[in-house]
């Protein structure tokens, strides 16, 4: 087994409309969080695997607590890759407030 670090990016726009599709909501979110998955951007995690059957054994178990409703996607990435993703934003993001993480780019 090779130990290439890969990233799996798990999207997801979940209904929010009814008290009953937010607590959906919030329980998904909260299942990711529980399971390592750390906050990229509103509705986009990652988490970090030592190789792709890691990557692809972990996307088997989140199929165990997907909501019936919304979209998910979810993309497997190299670390190499990941590490090219180019960050740019406006101003200091929420995240980047509480962490006291540098923003890559400026406008």
């Amino acid at each position: 087994m090779s130990y290439e670090f890969m990233r799996l990016i798990l999207m997801f726009d979940l209904p929010m409309v009814t008290k009953k599709e937010k607590r959906i909501y919030t329980r998904f979110r909260k299942s990711l969080i529980q399971n390592g998955f750390i906050m990229m951007q509103f509705s986009v995690y990652s988490k970090i695997f030592n190789n792709r059957e890691s990557a692809d054994n972990h996307i088997k178990q989140l199929k165990r607590f997907l909501p019936s409703q919304g979209q998910i996607r979810i993309m497997v990435v190299t670390e190499n890759q990941y590490a090219k993703i180019q960050v740019i934003v406006g101003g200091i993001s929420k995240q980047e407030e509480i962490t006291k993480v540098e923003p890559l780019l400026r406008l």
